[in-house]
């Protein structure tokens, strides 16, 4: 997928499979609209929930700039006036979201915060039904339930591993909202602040020595959620050969499976669901 250079400019990654998007709406009976709203780009698609697959193509605009409430929310409704849906659409934002109110903002205006965002989206998508969560929540939902989440039972544990550490929890496939584990303080720092990927690179870490910090943080972990697995995502995921062996964690640990669509498939997951945070 390749990208424009101006903010609001559509990226469009090719339609998968033979059929064209329209068969395969006809085929699908269980559809849902997701939106992943991040600090560069706004994505989204169309998802059988019956398999968690996008149908057809993805969609993506760039993050306009500054990231505003108003400019934000006239890129959602960009992304899903590109496929004509006029259903229920459910969105991802990166932060914390309690009451339907916006209570942080990373890589995204600080003006988000004290943002009715259920007001805002609806109002923008001319009064239709939306669900709107964390970014991270969505990925969990959305790993625990098509990807490599599926058959667990209990408490399934997501975090994904980049400039900090993001998380969700689910059990027996239902969400907690809004967990924010990366600031646990886990001996003198916040988990965050001493096994993120940012930090592996800022100090030039191996992994044996980045697992070390990783295995103090999850045992953590372990100790207050006794969770059946954990789930690790974040570009470092992609090279999760090299350094999941080396934890020395009692629970399971598998890399993510669904990596780019999560947030769009979690996104149209929480809105089939009626969810609200």
């Amino acid at each position: 997928m390749t990208e424009s250079g101006t903010p609001g400019s559509p990226t469009v990654s090719a339609p998968e499979g033979e059929r064209n998007t329209d068969e395969k709406i006809s085929a699908a009976t269980n559809l849902a609209f997701g939106v992943d709203v991040g600090g560069s780009g706004i994505k989204g698609g169309i998802v059988d929930l019956d398999t968690g697959a996008l149908i057809g193509e993805r969609y993506k605009v760039l993050t306009p700039q500054p990231a505003t409430p108003d400019a934000v929310a006239g890129g959602v409704a960009e992304v899903v006036a590109h496929f004509d849906w006029h259903g229920p659409v459910g969105i991802t934002l990166p932060g914390v979201i309690t009451g339907g109110i916006m209570r942080t903002a990373a890589n995204i205006d600080k003006g988000w915060i004290g943002t009715d965002v259920y007001e805002l989206f609806s109002k923008r998508l001319d009064g239709r039904k939306v669900s709107v969560l964390n970014d991270a929540d969505a990925a969990g939902m959305a790993e625990d339930a098509y990807g490599a989440g599926r058959g667990v039972d209990g408490v399934v544990m997501l975090l994904t591993f980049g400039t900090g550490i993001g998380s969700a929890i689910l059990n027996d496939g239902k969400l907690v909202p809004n967990t924010e584990l990366g600031h646990l303080q886990v001996g003198k720092k916040e988990a965050e602040h001493q096994a993120s990927s940012k930090v592996k690179e800022d100090k030039g870490w191996s992994y044996e020595k980045w697992t070390e910090k990783v295995s103090e943080v999850l045992k953590t972990y372990e100790a207050l959620f006794w969770p059946r697995l954990f789930i690790v995502g974040g570009g470092i995921s992609r090279k999760s050969a090299k350094w999941i062996p080396l934890l020395t964690n009692s629970t399971p640990v598998e890399a993510a499976a669904l990596l780019n669509t999560a947030g769009i498939v979690g996104a149209a997951m929480a809105v089939d669901q009626g969810l609200r945070v």
